[in-house]
C-alpha cells in the first residue's frame, strides 16, 4: 500500500509540473534596420563607387530683394524758366522721346517784351559805340571835356551790358537770338528734349499757365539702369566691389539677369539695412524703372566637409550618405546638408563628425542602396 501511495504521488508530482511548464522559444536576433547587404551581382547592377569625405570652401546663397532704379543723371524734370502758358504738347506717360525733340510749346506777353528790349538794345548800341568814339577823340585833342567823355562812355557799356544779360535771358528761355529781327519776334518759345528717353510723368494740360518751380514733364533715360539692393547689417561684409550676382524678377523667376556691386552704401537706415547698387551686365529695354527685383549673391564660406551631390539622397523630409562596412555591406546615416557648388554638397553629420572623416563612403549608387534597403524594411 505504502508503494502504491509514492507511484500516485509521483505521478501527480509529474503531472503538477508538466502544467506549469513554460515554453521556451527561440530569441530572433534582429539586425541594425539601417544596413544593407548586397550581393555580388545587385553590387555589379547597382554600379557603386566608394569615396572619402573631402574639404572644400562652398559658397552659401545671399538672397536679398530690391528695385530697379536709374542714376541722377538719367532723371530729367522738365521746367520753363520764364513760365507762360502751354501752348500745345503730345506727350503721354510712356512715350520715348529723342534728345532735342520739340515736347512742348509756351506762349506769353513776357518772350515779346523781351526780343523787343534786345533788339532796341542792340539798334541803340551802334549810336552809343559812335558817340563814344567821338567823344574819345574830341577829349584826346581837348576838344571836349573829361564829363562829357565819361557820359559817354558809361551809356555805352551801360548799354553793353544790357544786351549781355537779355542775351543770356533768350538764350535761358530758348529763343535763338541770330533767329529773332525786327520783322521776327515771336510769341512763344519751344521745350524741346535734353535725352533720349522715355516720358515717365505728365503733370500740365494744355492752357494752363505754369511758374518757373512747376515741373511739366518727367523723363529717364533707362539706358543706364541699375539695381538698388537692400542689404542687412549683419551680411554688408560679405560683399565687396565687383561681385558678382543674379537678378531676376517675380513675374519671370525663370530669366536670370547678370550683374556687379558697382556700389556699397556706407549709411544704415532705421531698419538697419544700407543699399547695394549694382550694374547690369546687358542692358534689357524691359526692364522698367521701380521694378521689384530679387537677387542671389554667392558667398564664400570657410571649408566644409563636402561629398558629390549624388551621394546625399533624400527620404520623408530627411537627407541620408552610406558608409560603406566593408566591400558589400553598407550604413544610412542621416546628416543635415549646406549649399551645393560645383556637384559637391556641404554635408553636416548629426554624431560625432571627426569618427567618420578616415571612413569610406558611398559617392555613386547611393540610390540604389536607399531602394534596396527600403524593400528589405518592407518585406
Amino acid at each position: 500500500m505504502k508503494q502504491v501511495l509514492i507511484i500516485s504521488a509521483t505521478i501527480i508530482l509529474l503531472t503538477a509540473c508538466k502544467g506549469n511548464k513554460t515554453p521556451v522559444t527561440e530569441t530572433e536576433i534582429v539586425g541594425n534596420p539601417n544596413q544593407v547587404t548586397l550581393s555580388a551581382v545587385q553590387l555589379q547592377n547597382a554600379s557603386i563607387q566608394i569615396g572619402k569625405i573631402e574639404q572644400q570652401s562652398i559658397a552659401s546663397i545671399l538672397k536679398v530683394n530690391g528695385k530697379i532704379d536709374v542714376p541722377p543723371q538719367n532723371m530729367v524734370s522738365i521746367s520753363v524758366p520764364l513760365g507762360g502758358y502751354l501752348k500745345t504738347s503730345k506727350l503721354l506717360p510712356g512715350m520715348h522721346v529723342n534728345k532735342n525733340e520739340v515736347i512742348g510749346i509756351v506762349e506769353d506777353q513776357q518772350y515779346i517784351q523781351l526780343q523787343q528790349d534786345y533788339l532796341t538794345a542792340k539798334a541803340n548800341i551802334v549810336f552809343l559805340e559812335k558817340e563814344y568814339n567821338r567823344q574819345k577823340e574830341l577829349n584826346q585833342s581837348q576838344a571836349s571835356s573829361d564829363k562829357v567823355f565819361q557820359q559817354a562812355e558809361s551809356e555805352f557799356r551801360s548799354k553793353k551790358i544790357l544786351i549781355t544779360a537779355l542775351t543770356q535771358k533768350l538764350l535761358l528761355a530758348g529763343i535763338n537770338i541770330n533767329a529773332i529781327s525786327e520783322n521776327n519776334i515771336s510769341r512763344s518759345v519751344n521745350i524741346v528734349s535734353p535725352i533720349n528717353g522715355f516720358v515717365t510723368k505728365v503733370n500740365v494740360n494744355i492752357g494752363k499757365y505754369v511758374s518757373p518751380t512747376d515741373v511739366l514733364f518727367e523723363l529717364v533715360n533707362p539706358s543706364d539702369i541699375h539695381l538698388a539692393l537692400q542689404v542687412f547689417e549683419k551680411d554688408i561684409d560679405k560683399l565687396f566691389i565687383g561681385q558678382p550676382l543674379i537678378a531676376y524678377t517675380n513675374n519671370q523667376p525663370k530669366k536670370k539677369y547678370d550683374c556687379e556691386i558697382l556700389l556699397i552704401g556706407k549709411e544704415l537706415s532705421i531698419n538697419r539695412n544700407t543699399e547695394v547698387h549694382c550694374h547690369f551686365e546687358a542692358y534689357d529695354k524691359t526692364l522698367i524703372p521701380g521694378t521689384y527685383m530679387n537677387a542671389e549673391i554667392a558667398i564664400k564660406n570657410k571649408e566644409s566637409s563636402v561629398l558629390p551631390a549624388e551621394a546625399v539622397v533624400q527620404f520623408e523630409s530627411k537627407h541620408y550618405i552610406f558608409k560603406a562596412i566593408n566591400n558589400n555591406k553598407f550604413e544610412m546615416l542621416e546628416v543635415n546638408i549646406g549649399e551645393t557648388e560645383k556637384g559637391f554638397t556641404a554635408i553636416f553629420f548629426t554624431a560625432n563628425e571627426a569618427q567618420l572623416k578616415n571612413d569610406n563612403f558611398v559617392i555613386k549608387g547611393a540610390y540604389a542602396l536607399l531602394m534596396s534597403l527600403k524593400n528589405k524594411s518592407e518585406e
